[in-house]
């Protein structure tokens, strides 16, 4: 245990806090002195990259932080009724943004409920969100909300802990409407027969071009868990109007059914009758078995298994995302024994999925013509680099708290060794590159906030696995 390199990230970690008319509000994305030079909005605070801050800001104790967040963000929440009724930080944001400008010709009216994916503080008197009308490529988020409704699921849990129950804001009016709010965008009916969340491409952690359109993985848990979420935070009579319970059950059923591979299903997909037609047909979606690429034949360990990164009509991406796959875990939206089978898998292919730093975000990176067509030749996803393949420290949190979950502490410590040889030397970069994660990011920024957040999360959870109780 590296108390020194504790010590210097928790410092960093304060230092990337932003205030708001003198209260701490929420954490840059990256603190790195370059950005002051560069038109980019990583001096913005983004709801993803605040849930492992707020994770670390809860297990030292310091609850108002992640309460101011939950109100800021929840009051720039698109609800078009506009209530001013509530309270504190929440009705103050919400009172401010009724002087500015929301006009833009160019974009069609969001779905309600939609919550930003950031928001910039401005001489902390001013906050402005971002609905995705200004990022690169203007990605509207979709993880967003589902970040933040497990936030604050988190933080209820922590004031439990914690014994100070008039401290808890989720049943608060705003709070009950904010979620349900969520939950309806969510939950609304689409040109969709499946009981999974339909997303576009790069609406999430891999907000660029990867090929990823359809139901991703990652979303899928997040779903899952924002799901899990409202059940524990809705009033009853919501959530029976919004059908959570049979919605959650068939989700985890298609989940646990559709999206495992192991082996033996491998093997079966490969032999896959086609042209099938009705409700007893094996073969759902009419996956061809040319389509099956040749490296996982080879890479899918006999005892191993996971939860591939997408499926669909005549579709499967076989490529293994790390963080829906850790969520997963995490969550119990997997068995026990898929979750040990990740792991299991995990452990056999140590050098492709963590390597030099932990940890790959997804495994193989797309090459060749396929990564022209894919991501649109985009130079920031070459192979092995950025969402492309890169390794990303951030996930390391995640790996560790399914890891102790379904006790494999060695796992959890060896990752954490492997970090600690070189984050704090390379200034905690956003992302490494290269197969084997062991040259720092062409283009990532350093002193990235949830890179130190992440790190700081793993160990505290290795300290003491009773924090697990919070996720």
């Amino acid at each position: 245990m590296n108390q020194s390199l504790i010590a210097e990230a928790e410092t960093c970690l304060q230092q990337s806090i932003r205030f708001y008319h003198g209260k701490p509000v929420g954490t840059v994305a990256a603190a790195d002195k370059v950005l002051l030079e560069e038109q980019l909005n990583y001096n913005e605070c983004f709801i993803r990259d605040f849930f492992p801050c707020g994770l670390a800001f809860l297990i030292q104790g310091k609850r108002e932080i992640v309460k101011n967040f939950l109100e800021v963000t929840l009051g720039l929440q698109l609800d078009w009724e506009n209530p001013i009724s509530g309270s504190g930080l929440f009705a103050q944001v919400r009172k401010s943004l009724l002087t500015q400008d929301h006009e833009n010709e160019e974009w069609v009216r969001p779905g309600q409920g939609l919550m930003p994916a950031s928001f910039l503080v401005i001489n902390q008197q001013e906050i402005k969100a971002d609905f995705g009308q200004r990022a690169i490529g203007r990605v509207t988020p979709v993880d967003s909300g589902l970040w933040w409704i497990f936030l604050l699921n988190v933080y209820e849990k922590a004031c439990d802990q914690a014994n100070v129950p008039e401290e808890k804001i989720a049943h608060r009016p705003e709070f009950q409407r904010g979620i349900k709010l969520l939950l309806e965008l969510c939950l609304a009916k689409r040109f969709d027969m499946n009981p999974t969340m339909l997303v576009p491409e790069g609406a999430f952690m891999i907000d660029r071009r990867m090929g990823v359109y359809g139901h991703p993985i990652e979303i899928q848990a997040l779903f899952y868990i924002a799901l899990k979420s409202g059940l524990g935070l809705l009033n009853s009579e919501d959530i029976q109007a919004l059908d959570l319970e049979s919605r959650l059950d068939k989700l985890v059923k298609y989940i646990r059914y559709q999206y495992w591979l192991d082996p033996v299903l491998l093997r079966r997909v490969y032999r896959y009758q086609t042209e099938e037609f009705g409700e007893t047909a094996l073969n759902k979606f009419n996956i061809y078995a040319n389509a099956v690429p040749d490296w996982v034949l080879r890479w899918l360990d006999r005892k191993g298994g996971y939860l591939v990164g997408n499926v669909g009509v005549g579709w499967m991406d076989f490529r293994f995302f790390s963080q829906g796959n850790l969520l997963s875990i995490i969550s119990a939206l997997t068995t026990d024994k898929q979750s040990e089978a990740i792991l299991t898998l995990i452990e056999q292919q140590w050098s492709s999925l963590i390597g030099e730093m932990p940890m790959k975000i997804c495994y193989p990176a797309v090459m060749g013509r396929d990564w022209e067509i894919i991501t649109g030749c985009d130079p920031k996803n070459v192979p092995w680099s950025y969402h492309n393949g890169g390794n990303w420290p951030v996930l390391i949190w995640s790996l560790v708290a399914a890891s102790l979950k379904m006790g494999q502490a060695n796992i959890a410590q060896g990752a954490i060794a492997i970090a600690e040889k070189y984050l704090a030397n390379d200034q905690w970069p956003e992302y490494y590159d290269d197969q084997d994660g062991k040259i720092i990011g062409r283009q990532a920024r350093l002193y990235q906030t949830w890179t130190i957040s992440g790190y700081l999360v793993a160990q505290y959870l290795l300290q003491n696995p009773q924090h697990l109780e919070l996720i």
